[in-house]
């Protein structure tokens, strides 16, 4: 126990040391590690009052004033957890896949930044909620995430009074969520990570101008899209759902979209080449996914592959879209992605992005005994035996 505290506390070191320029004052950097370490904590709440608690404060005005009015850069935390995550997750050579997905913050009132009555896919119904587009990594060494942005409603974007009161920058303009996906994935272009795949859901998918954008990266993606969404086949628009309508029998293969929580997730895969414009050597492709045990339950997406790539390649890429949903769970279970009590904008970032941050670690640490120490103890054991969550099993 004493040598794997040793060694989580250096490897904890080693990683902090990448952020330093994050920081203005060294204090602060402290205040950081110290945040972190009490977000991957056991503690019950990741609240102010329980985090200051651990960190050893006697309340959580210092807690709070790190979150809102320290001076230290969120963005800059953002891009460097952008610039190494690909040597955590990512074997030698290993390009990964890049995942675009959302999730809701379940709020009261009406001043934190972001904040209305709008449907969150996390509470499967309209909510008074903040969301949160997020961007994953995923690679044969793990997954978490990289990127984040809030999504401000058209309400907010045009209430200068409430911008201001939020601490939300005046000139901030409306953004769809599909505009804040580019947004995050051109930031990871220009780190030079360039992924195997590009992977996102129908709020997505369904947009033309998010694919376009993709499509002139000459970006490989497989994205899903509606039911409503329409293909030319025999020189006429019908929607996708009719066209597979089309498939033989035998264009359906049973292929498994990869290993769950609960063993291999098989699904019927079939796949037809549209004749629409790609990049060269590169197609564009509609795939179907059917559910075994209910052959109504049909998903569809839009591909943009190699000429070569098989179905067996468009299914498993498909599959690993699940990664992100994974770190969600996770990162509002382990890290406290959901558990900030800050209503501005600066501290929406500040924290959001120091749990992102605190998943990465989780992913790290997985290879040092499956514990994690804190305080200068071991908390957590195997989590395969009895432990808080199956994530470092």
């Amino acid at each position: 126990m004493e040598n794997l505290r040793e060694s989580w506390e250096a490897a904890y070191s080693l990683f902090w040391s990448k952020f330093d320029n994050c920081f203005s004052y060294a204090k602060t950097a402290v205040r950081a590690r110290d945040y972190v370490r009490g977000l991957m904590s056991g503690i019950e709440r990741k609240n102010g009052w329980q985090l200051a608690e651990f960190i050893g404060d006697e309340a959580p005005y210092a807690v709070q004033n790190f979150l809102s009015r320290a001076i230290w850069d969120s963005d800059k935390a953002r891009d460097q957890l952008l610039k190494i995550s690909p040597s955590y997750l990512l074997e030698d050579g290993e390009r990964g896949s890049l995942i675009i997905d959302e999730t809701g913050f379940i709020k009261k009132g009406s001043h934190s930044a972001g904040v209305k009555r709008q449907y969150s896919g996390t509470a499967g119904r309209i909510e008074n909620s903040q969301i949160g587009v997020f961007m994953a990594l995923a690679g044969s060494k793990g997954h978490a995430l990289v990127d984040r942005e809030l999504y401000l409603p058209k309400e907010w974007c045009a209430d200068r009074q409430r911008l201001e009161s939020a601490g939300i920058p005046v000139e901030t303009v409306f953004q769809k969520k599909h505009q804040l996906a580019i947004k995050m994935l051109e930031r990871t272009f220009s780190h030079g990570i360039h992924p195997q795949w590009v992977l996102a859901d129908a709020i997505y998918g369904s947009t033309y101008e998010f694919r376009k954008y993709l499509l002139d990266k000459k970006q490989a993606y497989v994205v899903a899209v509606s039911k409503q969404q329409h293909i030319s086949m025999n020189f006429q628009q019908i929607r996708v759902d009719a066209a597979i309508e089309n498939f033989p029998a035998e264009a359906w293969n049973k292929i498994s979209a990869g290993t769950g929580a609960k063993g291999e997730r098989w699904y019927e895969w079939a796949a037809m080449k549209l004749c629409w414009p790609a990049s060269e050597g590169m197609s564009q492709y509609l795939l179907a996914r059917r559910s075994i045990k209910d052959p109504l339950d049909i998903s569809y997406y839009f591909c943009h592959a190699s000429d070569e790539v098989t179905l067996n390649d468009l299914a498993r890429a498909a599959g690993q879209r699940w990664h992100i949903e994974s770190c969600f769970e996770h990162a509002k279970q382990e890290v406290g992605l959901d558990e900030y009590e800050v209503r501005s904008w600066k501290g929406w970032y500040r924290h959001i992005t120091l749990s992102m941050v605190g998943l990465l670690l989780l992913n790290i640490f997985k290879g040092l005994g499956n514990a994690v120490p804190v305080g200068g103890k071991i908390e957590g054991g195997c989590l395969k035996c009895g432990g808080k969550s199956p994530f470092f099993g």
